[in-house]
């Protein structure tokens, strides 16, 4: 098992999480101390870069969509990018893929 590890940076759209690792049960409390700690502002757009990710459970979904919450909930948004395919297929089948934006990179993602 591959433990969680998230990474921060600014980008000219917003902040960028890349996370790399599992998100489940275990460690979703993780991600959300994060984006607990997140300042972000209406207009922003909140860039999850997953191109590290190798597992997603449910829990890690629904901490997918309480981000979607918060960042609406300042008149943000939320992009992800870099989805892996095996996480994509899931996203898909739940209809996640409907609400979330999805770019192939982060670079795509920020460009302002």
């Amino acid at each position: 098992m591959s433990k969680l590890k998230i990474t921060t940076r600014d980008a000219a759209t917003g902040p960028v999480l890349e996370i790399f690792g599992e998100l489940d049960y275990a460690n979703v409390a993780e991600l959300q101390s994060v984006l607990d700690g997140l300042h972000l502002r209406a207009g922003q757009c909140l860039v999850l870069d997953m191109s590290g990710l190798e597992f997603c459970d449910s829990s890690g979904i629904t901490s997918l969509i309480a981000a979607r919450g918060t960042a609406h909930a300042v008149q943000a948004d939320v992009a992800l990018a870099a989805v892996p395919p095996n996480i994509l297929r899931v996203l898909r089948i739940v209809g996640l893929d409907q609400i979330f934006t999805i770019h192939p990179d982060s670079e795509t993602a920020t460009r302002a």
